[in-house]
């Protein structure tokens, strides 16, 4: 990283220049430095980082939290218990393998799976806005509260109720599929959020 030795201070890099120079190289230049990418502590502890399952041109995104301990070993992002309930899901709403994608708002598992630090989120940030610029769906799943954190920065969803984009892109914030493992209940909830939004995807 360049020294600004007038100020002697680290400069930022702009993240519109980072995610556009992301975007100029290809998606196969956005998978390397993905890989390489050594911007925080998290890739010390990482077997794999965890990029992307899915189709490479989905309607529907789903945005999760983190890889967990499995998805660390095999490097494929919900492939877990969570991802148990993910399919779960994608298969109550319906959707073939060719209709969604998912990815997570970090590539490296944080330690104990630990909650991600919102310096790690914006470290990752210019992989994850990269990454929904090349899949342009037309409909994000927000998969919990980091994942609306790292999407909006501010800007607070109600669980279920959609949001479009400057972009013309609809945004629904459901529970993380974890919630469905420690709290049965949510299940339930969880299927009345998806009913009530099918208009989205169907």
């Amino acid at each position: 990283m360049a020294i600004n030795n007038d100020q002697n201070k680290e400069e930022v890099p702009d993240p519109s220049s980072q995610i556009q120079e992301l975007i100029d190289g290809g998606f196969e230049h956005l998978e390397k430095e993905i890989r390489k990418c050594a911007n925080c502590s998290l890739h010390e502890g990482a077997t794999n980082p965890v990029i992307m399952k899915g189709s490479r041109d989905p309607n529907i995104l789903f945005i999760g939290e983190a890889p967990g301990k499995t998805e660390d070993m095999t490097g494929i992002p919900f492939s877990g218990r969570a991802g148990k309930k993910l399919d779960e899901m994608i298969g109550y709403m319906g959707l073939s393998p060719d209709d969604y994608a998912v990815i997570n708002v970090l590539k490296c598992r944080p330690p104990n799976n630990r909650k991600p630090r919102k310096s790690e989120i914006e470290q990752c940030k210019p992989f994850l806005m990269a990454q929904i610029r090349f899949l342009d769906p037309r409909v994000i799943i927000l998969l919990g509260n980091t994942a609306e954190e790292a999407f909006f920065s501010r800007k607070e969803m109600q669980w279920g109720v959609p949001l479009v984009t400057d972009e013309g892109i609809s945004v629904l914030k459901i529970f993380h599929p974890a919630a469905m493992i420690y709290q049965r209940s949510r299940i339930d909830e969880q299927k009345e959020l998806l009913d009530k939004n099918r208009h989205l995807w169907e």
